[in-house]
């Protein structure tokens, strides 16, 4: 019998000690993990916000989109100069393409 326990105690003993380290081994992924993740979320969000800023100087020397009630107004008049054989259509198309540009 004494034989018995002394197995029994030994094969406790070595599932526990088994079972804490695995327990550590666990804790030790599951922090390198979440930290690995806060980083990672960090960066996401440090993109997203640059990607909303306004790009300094960049921002402020775009030019203003053009104004297209004008421009409908100068291809609707160039329309009326091509109908009426005062433009041809090559200068019609070169015409255009500078408005619309």
């Amino acid at each position: 019998m004494p034989g018995l326990l002394r197995g029994i105690a030994r094969t406790a003993i070595v599932a526990g000690t088994a079972s804490a380290v695995a327990g550590r081994v666990q804790r030790h992924q599951a922090r390198k993990f979440v930290d690995s993740d806060a980083q990672i979320a960090a960066d996401r969000e440090q993109s997203y916000e640059e990607q909303l800023s306004p790009q300094g100087d960049d921002a402020e020397a775009a030019p203003a989109p053009p104004d297209t009630s004008d421009m409908i107004e100068q291809l609707k008049q160039l329309a009326e100069l091509k109908d009426q054989g005062i433009l041809t259509e090559e200068e019609f198309a070169t015409q255009k393409a500078r408005i619309l540009a």
